[in-house]
């Protein structure tokens, strides 16, 4: 008996209080400039007193490319690039409306790329 009560109570909690979260995933190739347009979005959420869940790192997408260094002979010798793509992932819960404004009026540097789901 005592197991169905508390699942019956828990899932009228749940049913209670929806969360509704405002995720925002931002990514850049460096990660000074991502650092520093994280801190600036968790700078302006904390400023309306959301509650924040992040910044959690992401694994860094790697692209490598491969290239002959000369076109016609030395096909043997090639260089290889590789551009990193660092991302972070910022959770709000329970988003005010002055929260959701302030975040749209942010200006962040170019390179940064966020996108921004309601969830």
């Amino acid at each position: 008996m005592a197991t169905s009560e508390t699942t019956t109570k828990r899932a009228s909690k749940q049913a209670e209080e929806p969360v509704a979260k405002l995720r925002i995933r931002v990514r850049a190739y460096e990660h000074k400039l991502l650092d520093a347009s994280v801190k600036q979005i968790m700078d302006t959420a904390i400023r309306f007193d959301a509650e924040i869940l992040g910044p959690i790192p992401l694994p860094t997408e790697i692209k490598k490319y491969t290239v002959n260094r000369a076109a016609f002979v030395y096909k043997d010798a090639r260089e290889q690039f590789e551009m990193r793509t660092h991302k972070r992932l910022i959770d709000i819960l329970n988003p005010s409306q002055k929260v959701i404004e302030a975040l749209t009026n942010l200006t962040l540097p170019s390179g940064v790329n966020i996108e921004v789901k309601m969830i």
